[in-house]
């Protein structure tokens, strides 16, 4: 080993998304000498499979290690987006969200049956483990969020922060570079983006309706529209990127720019016209940014938690009719442009814009037992987009202005 002084520091990537996410975070740790990071995939619940995850960890160039070692270890920092097996390891956990928001639009989880109690994140059952609070440090997205967790697990409070959304903050600062992202995509100024994105439960857009991207690709004109797709990284995960491509074959013949999961889906909100989605996180940050947003599904009555970040977008966008030709109801909405919407439901997502980064280094640190470095963070615009099929050799970066 090169140094032996080093604190240690796990990312903990259970599934493909959990690890996108913690990218960002890990980008404030660079640069210290005094930090080794490892990662390690955990087990998923309930015997579930999701591939990608080891493949994301090593194409990042990440130190692998096995699960099976990693819980007989102790290490200075345990970093994790998803509350998945944390409990099992050694060391001070920072539980982070995945998507937007730390509170989940579902009333209930999915693998908890259709009996569940609601259940939205940060409640007793999540957090604690056979009596012992799991976090030593809580990072939440929103001041709304740590009212709700006073009144559902109070003895979390006291690790709790009000971090705001780091994700967030990084698609802020991209905006200026909206006509960047719309060249590497290959929309004109003529054209027009549609970014149609679908979650991953068959209550989602593609789960409801399979053939809308067919639709989308062939109904609306080439020369007026560009179809891009945002999907899940869980739909990757679970059926692999072979399936996925082998079910938008046609598509993609047809002219579908397919955004890989791990990085372009934030390039294609800024750079898009008009959102076409669902429930899903990616949906709730194109409306934050200011896209006119159309829903191609609903869930059924009861599905979302009252008041949810998911809610908020349903009651406010506009209607897709899977009966009735695309093109006349995607040229109404690309019309449209709701400001209030867009700084309502931005509001909703962080209640500190721009100061995540600094919130959360900070917090990392004192974990660490370190004094934090004096370099200032400057908010990194996300990649160009590098669409699956296109030529390159992966996403490039932009300078901070």
């Amino acid at each position: 080993m090169l140094r032996t002084s080093c604190r240690t520091e796990l990312v903990v990537v259970p599934f493909l998304v959990a690890g996108i996410r913690l990218m960002d975070v890990l980008e404030l740790l660079k640069s210290d000498h005094r930090l080794t990071v490892m990662f390690t995939v955990a087990p998923a619940p309930n015997g579930a499979v999701c591939h990608g995850a080891e493949e994301f960890v090593r194409a990042n160039g990440g130190f692998l290690l096995p699960w099976q070692q990693a819980v007989q270890c102790e290490f200075d920092l345990i970093l994790a987006a998803s509350e998945t097996a944390v409990e099992q390891l050694h060391g001070k956990v920072m539980l982070l969200p995945h998507g937007a928001g730390v509170v989940a639009s579902r009333s209930s989880a999915r693998s908890a049956g259709p009996g569940a109690q609601p259940s939205h994140g940060l409640d007793r059952g999540t957090l604690v483990y056979r009596g012992r609070l799991v976090p030593a440090a809580l990072p939440l997205t929103h001041q709304d969020e740590l009212v709700l967790l006073r009144e559902t697990c109070p003895e979390a409070v006291p690790v709790a922060v009000v971090a705001g959304d780091i994700c967030f903050d990084r698609l802020l600062a991209s905006v200026s570079w909206r006509a960047h992202y719309r060249r590497a995509l290959g929309v004109g100024a003529d054209r027009k983006l549609v970014v149609v994105t679908s979650t991953w439960q068959p209550e989602s857009l593609l789960g409801s309706h399979p053939d809308l991207l067919d639709r989308m690709v062939h109904e609306l004109p080439p020369g007026e529209f560009q179809v891009a797709a945002v999907l899940h990284p869980n739909v990757w995960g679970v059926h692999g990127v072979w399936q996925v491509k082998a079910w938008l074959a046609a598509c993609l013949r047809a002219g579908l720019v397919l955004l890989p999961p791990q990085e372009g889906w934030r390039a294609a909100l800024i750079a898009a016209d008009l959102v076409v989605g669902d429930h899903g996180s990616v949906t709730s940050y194109g409306a934050a940014l200011g896209a006119p947003v159309m829903l191609a599904s609903s869930p059924p009555e009861g599905y979302l938690r009252p008041g949810s970040l998911a809610d908020a977008v349903s009651r406010r966008a506009i209607r897709l009719r899977p009966d009735r030709a695309v093109p006349p109801q995607v040229r109404g909405a690309a019309a449209h442009r709701r400001r209030t919407h867009r700084a309502r439901i931005a509001d909703m997502i962080s209640s500190r814009p721009g100061r995540a980064a600094g919130i959360l280094r900070r917090t990392m640190y004192q974990l660490l037992g370190l004094s934090e470095p004096a370099r200032r963070l400057p908010v990194a615009p996300v990649p160009l987009p590098d669409p699956i099929g296109a030529n390159g050799g992966g996403p490039a970066l932009l300078e901070a202005e």
